[in-house]
């Protein structure tokens, strides 16, 4: 286990995921019988929005516990998969009459985005180690 094995897209992916996690505490939505969080709109964009963190949360425990690439490269498939469609339904689902977004809504739309943008980036980097392949220097032939 080395937290060296993080590269950028796995941070961004973790901001994402805390951006998400404290969206959850504040105000969304404002209708006329006052605020609304995220708990009294429990609907399918929060539902997507907590299994996107759930999705960028493993895919950085991964990439820090596994010795191989293979799940953490599954886990970032499915991080962008679910990110994607939760900055989607994020944008275009308001609850309950609301009439304004307050910011749990901006910031989990600014998760979303930010988890989005840290799999794809993790998907694109295929650096395995921070440090640079070893080249030893050729053998000799063999003696006839």
């Amino acid at each position: 286990m080395s937290l060296k094995r993080l590269r950028a897209g796995e941070l961004l992916a973790l901001a994402g995921a805390i951006c998400v996690i404290v969206s959850l505490f504040e105000r969304w939505y404002e209708n006329a019988f006052g605020n609304l969080s995220a708990w009294d709109t429990f609907g399918p964009a929060v539902v997507l929005l907590i299994a996107a963190a759930a999705a960028a949360l493993a895919l950085v425990v991964s990439t820090v516990t596994e010795r191989s690439t293979a799940l953490p490269v599954a886990t970032a498939v499915w991080s962008t998969l679910i990110a994607v469609i939760a900055a989607v339904v994020r944008v275009l689902e308001r609850p309950q009459h609301a009439t304004s977004l307050c910011t749990g809504a901006w910031l989990a739309l600014a998760g979303a985005i930010l988890m989005l943008a840290g799999s794809w980036q993790s998907l694109r980097d295929e650096r395995t180690s921070s440090y640079e392949p070893a080249t030893p220097s050729p053998r000799p032939p063999p003696a006839p």
